[in-house]
This record gives structure tokens, C-alpha cells and sequence, in this order.
């Protein structure tokens, strides 16, 4: 694995990298495609392998046939508590034979949790405001409670034969933290996968205006502000470097959940050829 000091996190994406990767569906607003991001050995992340999403609860029929059809999805990864997916129900892709469910939530299986805490409402956190520093204590804790969850989303997206959608409420948080791991094991430099998370910003007034309606978040996040949700840059350089220092990279993060060499070059492989 390579030193830390010959891919710094200052790496900069060239113009290349930075296509228009949103998907355009009528149901959700926060869809893109990882494809075309670049590597640092001059590759790149394959189109319709690796997407993100938001809520996929409101997708028309028009919209299923585009994500099974056109972008060629075989698997759909949930990182949604329990709570969220009872009370939320089945999505219309639940419905498609085509399509494989995988449920990796990113807090303990059957615990009951509120919307303050899915969504991350300051109450939960030690920190007051949801500065940079509040993020990512909160990232960093995903990967501290739930490595097992992060690490079966990652196998499938190694395993899938099509794309895989890896979404949660927004597709900001719990979302991220699992892309920026699978951009990273691939070898996608640190400020690519900063700006791809940072993305989100574009679109979050209509990812809350999307979930307002909604019972189990409307309340809580009618009390918030959009500069609270924003995603911030530098959150995102802290969890990268964080783990850059602690296990060598996704990869070494990879190995302490038990991953092969084989296994990693399996995810990688599936990413980029």
C-alpha cells in the first residue's frame, strides 16, 4: 500500500473529473453517479457502477424503469435504521424481481431511533453546533459502531454485477461516509472525494423540502436551518485523514474488518475495469 506522503490529500481533480454526474429522476433529488471520477494512476471510476442516492421511497414507474433499464442497477443498499424502513415501508423498488435488497444499517439492529438521530440533530452529539468538527465526530462514529454494516455495503458494491445504488435519508451523511470509503479503496484522490461530497450542497434545499412532508422527519427538521445540513469540505478532508493516519487508507480499514488482498482487489477491480 502506498505512504501517505506520496498521494497527499491536497491532490487536486482535474477538469476531467468533474462531469455532470446527477441522474435526473422524478422521485429522488440527490442521485449521482460516481463514474468519472479519476484515480491516481490515471484511471477512472466506471460509469453505472457505483450511485448514490437519496430517499428512494417516491421513484414513478418511469423512474424504475430508468434505474433497472438504463443505468443497469442489480443491487440496492440501504443504509437506513429499522425504524426508518418500517416506518417508511417499501419503496416501489422493492417490487422488482430484478433487483437485490441488502439492509446495513449504520445503527444497531432493531434499536428504535428517532428522526433527531438519523438525521443528526446537535441534541445527540456533544458538540452544541453542527460545525465541521460536529460531522466529524459523527462520521467517525459510523465507523466506529457500525464497521460491520460498512464493510457488507462494500462487498456488495465488489460482488454486484450491475450498479449499486448505496443511499440512506439524504444521501448526505451515512451515504457519504460509505461512498468516500469505496472512492478511497479505489484509489480516487482525497480532494475528488471531498468535492464529490460537498456536491450535495447544490441540491439541499430540495433534498429537505423532500423529506418535510414525510411523518418521521418532517418535525425534526422543521426546526433546523439548511446552513446546519450543508456538507462541509473540511469535514470530509478530516475523515479521510483520519483514516489515512489510523489503518494506511480505506484499504488498511478494509483489512482490520478481515478483507483479503483479494478482496480488495475484487472492490477495486469492480470500480475501475
Amino acid at each position: 500500500m502506498s505512504d501517505a506522503s506520496e498521494h497527499p490529500v491536497t491532490d487536486e481533480p482535474t477538469d476531467e473529473s468533474r462531469p455532470d454526474r446527477w441522474i435526473e429522476l422524478e422521485g429522488v433529488v440527490n442521485m449521482r453517479d460516481s463514474g468519472g471520477l479519476p484515480t491516481r494512476d490515471g484511471g477512472a471510476i466506471q460509469p453505472h457502477r457505483l450511485l448514490r442516492s437519496d430517499n428512494l421511497q417516491d421513484l414513478s414507474e418511469d423512474d424504475v424503469r430508468q434505474i433497472v433499464e438504463d443505468l443497469g442497477v442489480s443491487d440496492i443498499v440501504d443504509l437506513r435504521s429499522d425504524t426508518e424502513v418500517s416506518t417508511e415501508g417499501p419503496g416501489p423498488l422493492w417490487h422488482v424481481e430484478a433487483l437485490t435488497h441488502h439492509h446495513h444499517s449504520l445503527f444497531g439492529d432493531g434499536r428504535s431511533v428517532t428522526a433527531e438521530q438519523a438525521l443528526a440533530m446537535p441534541e445527540h452529539s456533544k458538540r452544541a453546533t453542527r460545525d465541521a468538527g460536529f460531522w466529524s465526530d459523527h462520521y467517525l462514529g459510523y465507523l466506529a459502531a457500525r464497521p460491520d454494516s460498512i464493510s457488507a455495503a462494500l462487498d456488495v458494491v465488489s460482488r454486484s454485477t450491475g450498479a449499486t445504488v448505496i443511499h440512506c435519508a439524504a444521501g448526505k451523511d451515512r451515504t457519504g461516509t460509505v461512498i468516500a470509503l469505496a472512492l478511497d479503496a479505489a484509489g480516487v484522490p482525497h480532494e475528488a472525494i471531498v468535492e464529490d461530497y460537498a456536491l450535495t450542497g447544490e441540491r439541499i434545499e430540495k433534498i429537505i423540502a423532500r423529506l418535510m412532508p414525510r411523518e418521521l422527519y418532517g418535525n425534526a427538521l422543521r426546526h433546523q436551518s439548511v446552513a446546519d445540513q450543508l456538507p462541509r469540505p473540511e469535514t470530509m478532508r478530516t475523515i479521510l485523514a483520519t483514516v489515512q493516519s489510523e489503518f494506511g487508507g480505506a484499504q488498511g480499514w478494509l483489512r482490520e474488518q478481515g478483507w483479503s488482498d483479494a478482496d480488495i482487489e475484487r472492490l477495486v477491480a469492480r470500480l475501475t475495469s
